[in-house]
């Protein structure tokens, strides 16, 4: 089995999301008393999303860098960013690794294109959802049409992410305004829906919507399941 590399903390609340589905996949595939090799490092967010707010990138992929190599020397076969947002600055992070990075946009993409999707809602960060470096990648790479939410939209879900979720608050009020952002999504042809936080499955999930919903961090531990124990 080879060892997972995690960086996380990004909130740490998802982070631990991501050890549970990791190891639940785990025990699931080989059964007995099995559980995933794990190097975590474990950043402080309060530092990175200072850094988000200056938009200082550039001092981000230098702290992001440097606990990467932490956990390649830890003995991590490879990395997973356990975030979409920080993705931003994931061929930064990755070019001082000798150990490849197990991008969530990519193993997303491959579970919608699987599914016969080619038109998907996304939702997340202002960054994620305004930025080139997720929906651009998504398009690119994989030929998928992104819409995403209209201003007012953008701005609550990236609100809600950072005042509530982040923070381990989870609001009835605001499940029923992603919900209802996700019928708007459907509305301009979504297929399907991208959580494109790994916060927002805390907060909304297939029980809330009949619009297929995919959630990047559920998505990302499997395929970190799939390429450990491969």
């Amino acid at each position: 089995m080879k060892t997972i590399g995690l960086l996380g903390g990004m909130s740490w609340e998802s982070t631990a999301s991501y050890y549970k589905v990791i190891n639940e996949g785990v025990k699931g595939a080989l059964g007995g008393l099995h559980s995933a090799k794990i190097c975590l490092y474990s950043v402080d967010f309060e530092e990175v999303e200072a850094l988000q707010d200056a938009g200082d990138w550039a001092a981000a992929a230098e702290l992001l860098g440097r606990a990467a190599a932490s956990v390649e020397a830890g003995g991590a076969d490879f990395l997973m960013i356990c975030t979409n947002t920080m993705h931003k600055v994931a061929e930064d992070v990755e070019a001082q690794l000798s150990i490849p990075l197990l991008h969530i946009a990519d193993a997303t993409a491959e579970a919608l294109t699987a599914d016969g999707i080619s038109k998907v809602g996304l939702l997340g960060t202002r960054f994620t959802m305004e930025e080139d470096f997720y929906t651009g990648r998504l398009s690119d790479r994989f030929g998928l049409e992104v819409v995403t939410p209209d201003a007012r939209g953008r701005g609550d879900v990236h609100n809600v992410i950072y005042t509530e979720l982040c923070r381990g608050e989870i609001n009835p009020s605001s499940r029923e305004r992603f919900v209802e952002i996700i019928g708007e999504l459907k509305a301009k042809g979504a297929e399907a829906v991208i959580l494109g936080c790994t916060e927002i499955g805390l907060l909304v999930g297939p029980s809330d919507t009949s619009v297929p919903l995919y959630d990047t961090a559920a998505i990302h531990a499997a395929k970190a399941v799939a390429r450990a124990i491969g």
